[in-house]
């Protein structure tokens, strides 16, 4: 299977088709003419997004203030637009990696195809023969991802005061309701 090798991406962002409730999540990279899109789970969105905040963070505490990570993403490495298009699928991600290399002072996320009989026990070494998206960000652009990930992640369905659970136009079947509608 091919490596799609980003070093560094001109754009590299999390974003979705559909609407809320039936959402599909994808990270999408684009550089050198090329775009590849992989799709992926909501919950691996927020967990990628809080990760990569996290090792900033660390990295900014570690360095006392003197890597190049801003505190928080700037105005100008905002990115609000829309997933390029055509939005053609290359994987479903199963397993993730998130790394800093310190000598060239950039993020770097790798997402790998899904191997069907993996499980969450099982956890072996990546397949050489599954894809790859491997993607190396600064710091800005790092943070930048990790901001819009996380927005993302956030606007889908509002939770349920009761039970937190995501609430559907019609409602859902509240389990802290005894299973009533709400």
């Amino acid at each position: 299977m091919p490596v799609f090798d980003y070093d560094p991406p001109e754009r590299f962002v999390a974003g979705t088709v559909g609407e809320p409730g039936s959402r599909t999540f994808f990270l999408q990279a684009r550089g050198d003419g090329r775009l590849t899109s992989v799709a992926l789970e909501k919950t691996q969105v927020a967990a990628l997004a809080e990760r990569v905040g996290e090792l900033l963070d660390e990295i900014v505490r570690r360095s006392g203030g003197q890597a190049p990570v801003p505190a928080a993403p700037t105005t100008a490495s905002r990115d609000t637009a829309p997933l390029d298009v055509p939005i053609e699928e290359e994987f479903r991600v199963g397993t993730m990696s998130l790394a800093w290399d310190g000598e060239r002072e950039l993020v770097v996320i790798e997402c790998f195809e899904v191997d069907e009989a993996e499980t969450e026990q099982d956890l072996p070494e990546p397949d050489p023969s599954r894809g790859v998206l491997r993607v190396s960000l600064d710091g800005t652009a790092a943070r930048a991802f990790a901001a819009r990930a996380l927005a993302l992640v956030a606007a889908g369905r509002p939770p349920c005061p009761f039970c937190a659970g995501p609430l559907d136009p019609g409602g859902h079947v509240c389990p802290r309701a005894n299973g009533y509608r709400r």
